[in-house]
């Protein structure tokens, strides 16, 4: 895995972060407790002296680890952020699984719509997911929240002020360039809180996180952020293996990206 400088990572992520502050009227950040948020909470205090100057959601379908609710509440203390709670419903769905399917995104509209949010800071990342690699940093949704990937603004020399569709909402995307080393690198270098399911516990962790009912430990004795610097380094398992498979397929992810999902 390459490890690219973060200080020019940090720097083009607290830019974006910035330019999106000034751009939209109202905008929120979407936080799962999961390393990738959190780390983009952790740039956004950065770029704002120490403070989080948007409101950040989170979407409960009531089913995540007792650590994620636990986290949840530390950190929104910690760092003193508010925190717009969206309960979703779990039902059957035919895109992806019924936890973490198409509810999550019909529960987000909800929010948009009562707050009137017009921009929406999410933590993806390009090397993630093949659907994902076609984002931009700044990427129009619908009224809808229907994603045209084949329709996106041009974004030149970090110049992001190109027309976009306002009719619906704004993803702003400061961790597209950043990989999963990256990351980790940063939350040592940084020290930032970070959720504690990801270190071992029985030789057991979780790499990347979701719900009880979608995410599954991976063998693993990285009891630290080193420990996981040092296995990352020279890991062959992708990253999101221990993600459920009815929501991992090419197709899956590109409908359910379509519809709204992170």
């Amino acid at each position: 895995m390459i490890e690219q400088d973060l200080k020019t990572l940090e720097e083009k992520s607290i830019y974006i972060i910035r330019e999106a502050k000034l751009k939209f009227k109202n905008i929120a950040a979407l936080w799962s407790m999961g390393k990738d948020s959190t780390t983009m909470l952790a740039l956004a205090r950065k770029a704002f002296l120490g403070k989080i100057p948007f409101p950040v959601i989170y979407i409960d379908n009531s089913i995540d680890f007792p650590e994620t609710y636990a986290f949840r509440e530390y950190l929104a203390k910690k760092w003193n952020f508010k925190v717009i709670v969206g309960h979703s419903e779990i039902k059957p769905d035919l895109v992806g699984s019924a936890c973490c399917g198409k509810n999550k995104p019909e529960t987000l509209k909800k929010i948009m719509k009562e707050y009137g949010f017009d921009a929406l800071i999410v933590s993806i990342r390009r090397d993630e997911h093949g659907v994902r690699a076609k984002e931009r940093y700044m990427s129009p949704r619908d009224k809808n929240f229907r994603w045209e990937y084949k329709n996106q603004p041009a974004e030149l020399w970090d110049d992001y002020s190109s027309k976009m569709d306002t009719s619906g909402h704004i993803r702003v995307h400061p961790l597209l360039d950043w990989n999963e080393l990256d990351v980790w690198r940063y939350i040592k270098q940084e020290r930032i809180p970070i959720n504690p399911l990801y270190f071992s516990r029985n030789g057991f962790r979780y790499r990347s996180l979701g719900c009880t009912h979608c995410t599954i430990a991976l063998k693993s004795n990285a009891r630290s952020v080193d420990d996981i610097i040092r296995e990352l380094r020279t890991t062959k398992q992708e990253e999101r293996s221990g993600r459920s498979m009815d929501k991992e397929s090419e197709y899956a992810m590109l409908r359910l990206r379509s519809l709204g999902y992170m």
